[in-house]
């Protein structure tokens, strides 16, 4: 058999393959609970309760994984009874939820981070710094017009709505590179701790502002003046006036997870 492990993107489960009205194989359960785990620690909200999931968790019902993979109560139940008796998932259930462990979550899913720290030790066991690595590889980058972004379909479809914004505002506006654009918003999840709530939120904010409207143009540019918009939306909510914004905000709909 051969060794080592392949990159699965969680976008495959909406290609039509995936899709496909059937019975899930266990095999196909399994990666199906794999693709569903957190693969950082994330805040949730169910009801009027504030959740927080560790990496490899994820909160489910035995009624949406029979109505996921077609199958029924007593099927389901001793799926998850096997799962567990292996060692592979940890679960715990009450009244209104199921939560989820994916065990040694961290054999089936590498961050970024964890990837540079190996290969950055690596490089130094091998009598090579980090830095000059990096150099040498931002220099093929520069040559290398093809370089493959990481993102998630939440980045990809926060980047749509951007340019969607932009383009209400500029129909002319030219059609930027979506998989960089998405990979800026990643990094603002990721290393800024944004929620992608908190990213959707100014992104209609500023489509819809006088000023900020013909300068927020890229997610770069968002994530440079992030926190200057966030002390702006703070300002405009104490003081209960939107005077230089073209519509009203829909302040109920992130009211639970923005922090401003």
């Amino acid at each position: 058999m051969q060794q080592g492990w392949i990159k699965l993107h969680r976008k495959i489960k909406s290609h039509w393959l995936y899709t496909e009205k059937r019975k899930f194989s266990k095999y196909e359960a399994w990666l199906d609970l794999l693709m569903m785990a957190n693969h950082r620690e994330t805040k949730v909200v169910l009801g009027n309760e504030v959740i927080t999931l560790q990496k490899g968790e994820f909160i489910t019902s035995e009624l949406k994984l029979m109505e996921a993979w077609g199958w029924g109560k007593s099927k389901t139940r001793n799926f998850l009874k096997l799962l567990e008796d292996d060692g592979m998932i940890k679960r715990t259930a009450d009244c209104k939820k199921t939560t989820i462990t994916i065990c040694n979550y961290n054999a089936y899913h590498e961050t970024e981070t964890e990837n540079r720290l190996q290969t950055d030790h690596k490089q130094t066991m091998s009598g090579l710094s980090p830095d000059t690595d990096k150099n040498v590889k931002n220099d093929k980058n520069v040559k290398n017009n093809n370089i493959r972004h990481k993102y998630e379909i939440c980045d990809m479809r926060l980047a749509e709505l951007l340019f969607e914004k932009i383009r209400e505002n500029n129909p002319g506006h030219k059609k930027p590179n979506l998989e960089k654009w998405a990979n800026d918003i990643r990094l603002m999840r990721e290393r800024d701790e944004r929620t992608e709530e908190q990213i959707e939120y100014l992104i209609n904010w500023t489509q819809q502002h006088a000023f900020w409207h013909t300068n927020i143009l890229s997610p770069g540019k968002l994530r440079k003046q992030f926190d200057k918009l966030v002390l702006q939306v703070k300002q405009e909510n104490k003081s209960n006036v939107t005077p230089i914004t073209k519509a009203k905000k829909d302040k109920n709909k992130y009211k639970y997870n923005l922090g401003f």
